[in-house]
Formats: structure tokens, C-alpha cells, sequence
């Protein structure tokens, strides 16, 4: 049965370099309008549910441009509002072989989203309506108001019965200078807060600063995550497993741990056309997974398809459909679809 999901977040407008080019060697930059919150409200639209994206945009044309980016999308904009004059923007420079790709951001401090004032947030109307919602770490970064509005809307949904889900989205360049001493506290008031969780062994080190004497990936995962579960009382916990190759392949595997066992998706390799969003096409097939019921292996499975699906288009947000995701997790792909 289809479900209603909000999600929060900040639109961004995304400015990409074609090709593979630097910035500083193009003078052309293609625009469209991203954001987490933005990729998972779409990708559960086009899962059969109804997605919400709460946010802020400027009472501008700017703001009427990204507002018709949305609705492209199929995202409900029941719980936008619009106020102030700007929208964050960031810079995507495409990788290549070795050469990763680079994100530089731009006016996000001042952005509509991360100015919004108490108040904006109709959180009573917003909880009330939905199933569950989404929130992220890159969004817990940006400031103390934002964060007020995160913690006081989790709290509202919790109350009238949803889950809140969190990905932990660490963002390095977002945090400054105190990094993760700033960032654990609050990360610690989210997971209080959460039904299911998107993490994985590394997020529990760094940001959460627990320690292990295991040496392998594998086994610091089934030491940390169960803590983690247990401690904060986690419905779910999910992540994945990437391995990059030197020729523009990736390995993805990904995992989920719910009421105490691992279920593990098969391992995927692909070639990556955009990788960026690819995160939250994997985070959005695993909600569809909880909110249908599916049983774990299925949902998994669902999610690495989503995800690797996602790395084959142009764009941060997830394009596919449940039926392309079940097509891709039974078949190695090809041919012209006629």
C-alpha cells in the first residue's frame, strides 16, 4: 500500500562543467535543481508514494524555477514555502579515471532554506499527514536555527506515530575546523530521535567515536552496527560497500541489519556515468523496501539496483521506476527496448 513521505531539505541548484572539463577550462556550466531531501521525495514518488519536500525558496524567479523542477519531479510542494532571496548553489566538475570528482559549494549560509525563521515550518500539518520522513547529515550541518527546525519536526512526527529516518550524510568540508567533537552531539540527538538509520562502520568510528581493535571492514561492521542499534533502539540500520577501480567501474554491495541479523545484497560492478544522488537512490529503495514490507533480501537487493541504476544518468536525482529496478535486478542489461 503506497505511503506518504516527507522529506527536509534544501533545494540547491546544481551548475555542472560538460564533460569531463575543470572550471577553470570551460565557460559553459548546464544547471538543474538538487538536493537530498529533493532525490529521496522523487524517488519514492516514482515508487507509487506520495513525496513531500519541506523546505524554503526565494519568492523569485529563481525560486519559481526550482518550483517547477519539483513538480517535474513529482514531488507534493503542499509544505514549501517562500521567503528570502537565495538559493545555495554547487559546482560539480566530473572525474575521470583516477581524478575524482569535486563539489564546491557556494552561498549556502544565506540560502532561503538555511535563513528560514522559527515559525516557517507548519509542524502540527506536516506530522499529521505523513508516514514517515527523511532527514540528512549535510542538512545538520549547516547551522543552529536549521537544526532547531530538524529536531522539533522529528519530534512532531514521532509523536503522531511516523518514522523518522536519518542518513548520516558526514560532510566534511561542511563541519569546519571542529568536525567531529561538533558533529557527534547532534548526530547523538538524531539517532535518539530515529526509526532507521543510514550508516556504516565508518560513520560509527569517526562520528560517533567508537572504537574496535577489528582490522577488516566486514568485521567492524558486525561489531559496531548492533551497538549502535541496541543503544538507540534502531529499527533498521543500512549502508553500503563501495570499491572504486581505476577504469570508471564501481563495486557496490549493500547491507542492512534489522531486529539483530545482516542481509546483504549481491555484489554489483558497473561503469559510472554520474554518481552523484547515487546515495540516495540506494537510501530511497530501501524505504520503499520498509514501507511495502518487503522481507529483507528483497528490499536490499531492490536498493543496490535503485543505486546502481542511478549512477547511469545524468543528474543527482533518481529517474527510475519500481519496474526498472526490479528489471535490473534480473538482468545484466543491454540490448535496445523496443
Amino acid at each position: 500500500m503506497p505511503k506518504t513521505i516527507a522529506a527536509f531539505g534544501e533545494v540547491m541548484m546544481r551548475l555542472q562543467v560538460p564533460g569531463f572539463d575543470l572550471l577553470s577550462q570551460s565557460n559553459t556550466l548546464n544547471y538543474s535543481f538538487s538536493g537530498t531531501g529533493v532525490n529521496v521525495a522523487s524517488a519514492l514518488s516514482r515508487f507509487g508514494h506520495t513525496g513531500y519536500l519541506v523546505s524554503r525558496l526565494p519568492d523569485n524567479p529563481l525560486g519559481d524555477a526550482a518550483l517547477s523542477s519539483l513538480h517535474r519531479l513529482g514531488i507534493r510542494s503542499d509544505h514549501i514555502t517562500r521567503g528570502g532571496s537565495y538559493l545555495g548553489l554547487y559546482f560539480l566538475e566530473n572525474g575521470f579515471g583516477m581524478r575524482p570528482s569535486r563539489v564546491t559549494y557556494s552561498n549556502r549560509q544565506e540560502s532561503s532554506f538555511n535563513t528560514a525563521p522559527k515559525g516557517t515550518y507548519d509542524l502540527e500539518q506536516i506530522a499529521s499527514g505523513i508516514d514517515a520522513i527523511h532527514f540528512c547529515g549535510i542538512t545538520l550541518a549547516m547551522n543552529d536555527q536549521v537544526r532547531e527546525h530538524m529536531l522539533a519536526l522529528a519530534r512532531a512526527v514521532k509523536q503522531h506515530g511516523g518514522l523518522v529516518v536519518f542518513d548520516c550524510n558526514y560532510r566534511p568540508s561542511l563541519w569546519g575546523a571542529e568536525g567531529y567533537a561538533k558533529a557527534k552531539p547532534l548526530y547523538e540527538q538524531m539517532l535518539e530521535l530515529s526509526d532507521i538509520v543510514f550508516m556504516n562502520e565508518k560513520d560509527v568510528m569517526l562520528t560517533l567515536g567508537r572504537k574496535t581493535a577489528a582490522k577488516e571492514r566486514i568485521d567492524q561492521l558486525y561489531e559496531l552496527l548492533p551497538q549502535v542499534a541496541a543503544d538507540y533502539q534502531i529499527k533498521v540500520l543500512a549502508g553500503t560497500h563501495r570499491h572504486i577501480h581505476g577504469d570508471n567501474r564501481h563495486s557496490l554491495q549493500g547491507f542492512m541489519l534489522k531486529k539483530g541479523a545482516f542481509t546483504f545484497s549481491e555484489k554489483l560492478t558497473f561503469s559510472v556515468h554520474d554518481r552523484i544522488g547515487a546515495g540516495d537512490a540506494y537510501a530511497s529503495g530501501i524505504l520503499h523496501g520498509e514501507l511495502s514490507d518487503y522481507e529483507p533480501e528483497k528490499t536490499v537487493n531492490f536498493a543496490a539496483a535503485a543505486a546502481l541504476l542511478a549512477h547511469t544518468v545524468s543528474g543527482d536525482t533518481p529517474m527510475s521506476s519500481e519496474q526498472d529496478v526490479f528489471k535490473a535486478m534480473h538482468s545484466t542489461a543491454g540490448d535496445v527496448e523496443r
